[in-house]
């Protein structure tokens, strides 16, 4: 049998507050993501340096479960079992998608690339996952925090939020290594191939994207995996009991001129179709987020009907205090953050997940709109730091 954090087990098993760190899809605009971490992690470790000095402190000290979707979980995995500061991860980030998103697969033929099953080999990527994350396993001594990656089963249509909770009830039979669970969740289809993973019984799991799922942006999938008794941490619910930190990756509104549509092509609907999932899902995840949690930034307004649901409440009282950030990848937004003279085709460019010529003016986005948008206030005292209990924390 291996060996099983007992400091993990403690951490994930002991009362009091619980925080959560959710973090969305969307390939290499997860340099956005980085932008508001490294704000977040520099106001708790301005607020927690009687504890622990400022340069040492990570966001492994404070948060007791992080969690992502696809490019979501290599920062996931980065902060929880790397244990690396948002800084260190910023100058990874950008080598390494450089490195997965320019070894196109397929032939060339005239000059053009021919894809035959997906667009890129996922060698360079599993290289460098293994580089990092070597042999370390969910739940292993190197884990320093919660951690929950969202994947997509494709032989069983199911969504699969694989945790290093050692009470899950399929925690010794997924004791997977860190770099292939990370690498199923990052396997877009059409962009890379499935991930073989063998999930017990002499059973082989076929591994996608978890942005096939509807949990691209994870912050639901962790409320249930938080408090949900199946699941097996059983948190108590509560604003003061539970915060969820959700961050994306950007969003444009998916808006289409109507002549456009009037009589659309059967391959032009299937085309845009995930798209359009996709968006739809993500609304509906923000909106549950709504409902059932405090907001303690400034709430989205979803639409114009429900507006931002913060009148709204599931039950008695909020199940969560809950901040959610994220940008806006329009005009307007940008002129206001002093970032001008980006063109609508510069800005739809940005929106791709595989461009690295982009990552630079990403991390500029996010950096930019975490100055702006992070406040101390959204993170509430009921959850700081009374100790640092577990050695890990101060490893």
């Amino acid at each position: 049998m291996l060996e099983t954090s007992q400091l993990l087990k403690e951490r994930l098993a002991a009362k009091g507050p619980k925080r959560i760190l959710a973090l969305d899809g969307g390939g290499l605009r997860g340099a956005v993501t980085l932008g508001f971490l490294e704000k977040i992690e520099a106001t708790l470790a301005e607020r927690h340096q009687h504890l622990i000095p400022k340069k040492d402190f990570r966001l492994h000290h404070y948060f007791d479960l992080i969690g992502g979707t696809s490019t979501g979980s290599i920062i996931a995995a980065l902060l929880a079992v790397g244990g690396y500061s948002v800084g260190e991860i910023k100058k990874m980030y950008k080598d390494l998608g450089g490195k997965i998103f320019s070894d196109h697969h397929g032939f060339n033929l005239l000059g053009k690339q021919i894809y035959l099953d997906r667009k890129y080999d996922s060698t360079p990527l599993k290289e460098e996952l293994e580089k990092i994350f070597g042999d370390a396993r969910l739940g292993d001594n190197t884990n320093k925090t919660g951690l929950c990656i969202v994947t997509k089963r494709l032989d069983t249509c199911s969504t699969w939020p694989v945790t290093n909770n050692p009470n899950a009830i399929y925690y010794e039979e997924n004791r997977f290594f860190i770099k292939e669970i990370v690498r199923a969740s990052t396997a877009a289809p059409s962009y890379f191939e499935p991930q073989l993973i063998n999930v017990g019984k002499e059973q082989e799991g076929i591994f996608v994207d978890g942005g096939m799922s509807i949990m691209n942006n994870p912050a639901l999938q962790l409320f249930l995996v938080a408090t949900l008794k199946g699941y097996r941490l059983d948190w108590k619910m509560g604003e003061n009991n539970l915060l969820i930190v959700s961050v994306g990756t950007g969003r444009r509104d998916k808006k289409l001129t109507g002549n456009q549509w009037k009589d659309p092509k059967l391959w032009n609907i299937a085309q845009f179709a995930p798209d359009q999932l996709m968006s739809d899902a993500n609304d509906m995840v923000e909106l549950m987020m709504h409902f059932i949690g405090k907001g303690t930034g400034v709430l989205r307004k979803i639409d114009t009907e429900v507006e931002n649901l913060s009148e709204d409440i599931l039950g008695e009282q909020k199940a969560c205090s809950y901040v959610r950030y994220n940008v806006e990848m329009v005009k307007d937004t940008f002129d206001k953050l002093g970032i001008t003279n980006l063109s609508e085709a510069t800005i739809t460019n940005i929106m791709n997940m595989d461009v690295p010529a982009n990552i630079d003016l990403l991390t500029q986005i996010g950096v930019a709109a975490a100055g702006v948008e992070v406040k101390a206030a959204h993170l509430p005292e009921a959850f700081d730091l009374k100790t640092l209990e577990f050695e890990h924390a101060t490893a």
